[in-house]
């Protein structure tokens, strides 16, 4: 009897011992965002989060105060110490994080980017919430509506190093090129930083310096924010059009009283979540990021991995979403 229960003790701790090393260890993945603190990022943390509780891996979080390369690349360097598995990030200077975020790969780490992309050789895939054409057209389509099709327009843009922005801004222009814009003249484009203060700054020196402005693009949450207050505080409502990519709960008031007729903006939960999955097969191996591969991405279903034109590879997340003050109601509380 005592030489079958030890038998029977042996072999249950063969099979824990079995177990334990069969266990897989979770994976983690290193969010890097462009700056601590912005709601749009906070969003997409929460992407994370819900993408986490689905696929049971852990995740870390962070961004610079500043918005600066430099606190990006410190952080990536902390990630690297940690030996996380994959790093997903939202770059503000595509070609500054190359270089760490290569010594990232060499490591064994995936690299995806989300939002704002990274260059091709700092990256394995990336994640593009809209297709860059269509978000630079239907915001000069909407202030040029707003605006009758006549008059001086500007950009009030985040910082002059953001991939996305440039991209967008570049095909702002190229729209504006078309006939039916002959009438509409881009003044000029300034920088905020993505600071609340000093987009507020540039909006309060677009209307000092052009006093025939008819409408501003700000293509960036806390810019279109910040100068939806400063029109207003100059008392600007009405006389000068603003649209551009907002939060909803941010906007809302802006939408409600008109300073801001109308905005556009994905979701950024969609964005972080997307993120997280295609972070995950990358780990897992059941994607490289080449052209013409597919996973699943959970409750936005099947995505497909296309050429991005640049060396490199992406996926789409959704097209921009337009918010006016007919329908912001329904969206204030969500993000």
């Amino acid at each position: 009897m005592k030489r079958i229960l030890s038998l029977i003790l042996a072999a249950m701790m063969l099979l824990g011992l079995a177990l334990a090393v069969g266990a897989e260890e979770p994976i983690t993945i290193g969010v890097v965002y462009k700056q601590s603190g912005n709601p749009f990022f906070e969003a997409g943390v929460r992407g994370f989060d819900e993408a986490s509780k689905e696929l049971g891996f852990t995740f870390i979080h962070n961004g610079p105060a500043d918005s600066s390369n430099e606190g990006q690349i410190q952080i990536i360097e902390g990630y690297i110490q940690q030996e996380v598995d994959a790093i997903a990030i939202s770059a503000n200077d595509a070609a500054g994080v190359v270089s760490v975020l290569q010594t990232a790969m060499d490591k064994g780490i995936k690299v995806v980017s989300w939002d704002s992309k990274v260059e091709a050789a700092g990256r394995n895939l990336n994640v593009d919430p809209s297709v860059a054409q269509n978000i630079g057209r239907v915001q000069v389509e909407e202030i040029a509506k707003q605006i009758g099709y006549e008059g001086q327009i500007a950009i009030l843009s985040a910082a002059a190093t953001h991939d996305n922005q440039n991209t967008w801004i570049a095909y702002m222009k190229e729209e504006l090129e078309k006939p039916e814009y002959d009438k509409i003249e881009l003044v000029t484009v300034v920088y905020g930083d993505d600071l609340t203060d000093k987009s507020y700054q540039e909006m309060q020196g677009l209307i000092n310096s052009y006093p025939d402005l008819k409408g501003v693009i700000s293509p960036t949450t806390v810019g279109v924010a910040a100068a939806a207050v400063a029109i207003k505080d100059m008392g600007m409502s009405g006389k000068i059009k603003l649209t551009g990519l907002g939060l909803p709960s941010e906007m809302a008031d802006h939408l409600a009283d008109g300073t801001c007729e109308a905005m556009f903006l994905w979701n950024p939960i969609d964005l972080g979540y997307a993120a997280a999955y295609a972070s995950i097969a990358m780990v897992k191996g059941d994607i490289t990021g080449a052209v013409g591969e597919k996973f699943d991405a959970g409750r936005l279903g099947e995505r497909e991995i296309m050429d991005a034109g640049d060396g490199g590879t992406f996926i789409l997340v959704g097209d921009p979403f337009r918010f006016t003050g007919e329908n912001i109601d329904d969206w204030k509380n969500v993000y």
